[in-house]
């Protein structure tokens, strides 16, 4: 079905009621139903096409995807065929939401696609392995099925944190269907000892260091859970950052609630990730060991926050390691971790101009 037979004011939502999570305890307050309006309140605020589905994997796991298109734009033609498009992957505990700022204007001269990770969201929450390897694998083969299922043949493929890690992870697998890998803050990159190192040079905030410290091996989402009905007032008071980062979107809790809801069920990416994990801030299997796999052909820009606890270190790292590889590293002012909500109209403008390179 064409995307763009969508109206510019409504969603198509081809997705059906699940009953995975009949039996949750009523104490809990969250639910597939709540998640999934959550969520179009969200979704209401995109201004261009946009197909809402799941896709189907082989295994009849679902990733729920969103395709955005604009309208207006020429249709692709034999002399000016389809541009290549821009694949979105979030990161740890979040969802296609949160990208809310960035879909309209990436996807304005581009299909765009986003989707929620295996275990996160809406998509289908399976048992991870234990294994950091074979976790990390149950990720990437999940991205390339979708891709399969999408019949992408190439794409711009952009991570943000966990995502930026399994990006780069699956573009080392299947680099001939990416064209161009852009890595937002790209989580698990360096070993502890080069953490350690890169934080000598004052790139972390004392306060930052010492809460990777503390937290290193507790799991914040499991409090929300516990917590029972008091999680949503627990998100709400401890990620104020998030309601004032989209204070004029929205006059309420409803980007708090989102991060509430996608984390209140039962967790299963989140079990993917501590199985990958040395430490909140540290990967068992640090990216860094690997990026010479990347082909010198592919190129590579990753963006930072200067504000943030992930150090640009582990960018300027990458590009040595790559040595003549074109590996771009930008630092965007007065932005933290999120870097494309921080910071939204810096962010969209250097994606852009990134997709534009490309085609």
């Amino acid at each position: 079905m064409d995307p763009a037979a969508t109206s510019t004011e409504t969603i198509r939502d081809d997705s059906e009621p699940r009953s995975l999570w009949g039996w949750w305890p009523s104490w809990r307050p969250t639910s597939e139903a709540i998640l999934k309006s959550t969520e179009a309140k969200i979704l209401a605020r995109i201004q261009n096409d946009v197909w809402a589905r799941f896709v189907m994997l082989p295994n009849q796991e679902r990733i729920w995807t969103l395709t955005l298109t604009n309208k207006s734009a020429p249709k692709p033609t034999q002399q000016a065929p389809s541009k290549t498009p821009l694949v979105m992957v979030h990161g740890f505990g979040a969802g296609v939401g949160l990208w809310v700022r960035n879909l309209d204007p990436l996807s304005l001269s581009r299909p765009l696609h986003a989707f929620d990770l295996l275990g996160f969201g809406r998509s289908s929450r399976p048992a991870f392995p234990a294994d950091a390897a074979q976790a990390e694998e149950e990720f990437v083969s999940s991205i390339e099925q979708w891709r399969q299922s999408l019949g992408l043949e190439e794409m711009i493929l952009l991570g943000h944190s966990l995502g930026g890690y399994l990006a780069t992870s699956y573009a080392i697998r299947y680099p001939s269907r990416v064209k161009h890998l852009v890595l937002v803050e790209p989580w698990g990159f360096p070993d502890r000892t080069q953490s350690q190192a890169a934080e000598a040079q004052g790139s972390r905030r004392l306060w930052v260091k010492a809460l990777v410290g503390v937290l290193g091996f507790f799991n914040p989402l499991a409090v929300i859970r516990a917590a029972g009905p008091w999680g949503p007032g627990l998100v709400s008071r401890f990620r104020q950052d998030f309601k004032r980062k989209f204070e004029d979107m929205f006059d309420d809790d409803t980007m708090t609630q989102y991060i509430y809801h996608c984390n209140a069920q039962t967790p299963s990416g989140e079990v993917g990730y501590w199985a990958m994990m040395e430490s909140l801030a540290w990967a068992k299997r640090p990216m860094l060991q690997r990026v010479d796999q990347l082909p010198a052909s592919l190129p590579v820009t990753m963006l930072y926050g200067d504000r943030s606890w992930i150090s640009s270190a582990s960018g300027h790292q990458a590009a040595r390691i790559r040595g003549k590889a074109y590996t771009h590293v930008v630092l965007i002012n007065d932005a933290s971790h999120h870097v494309n909500n921080d910071q939204p109209t810096a962010f969209n403008k250097m994606v852009e101009g990134i997709c534009d390179s490309v085609d």
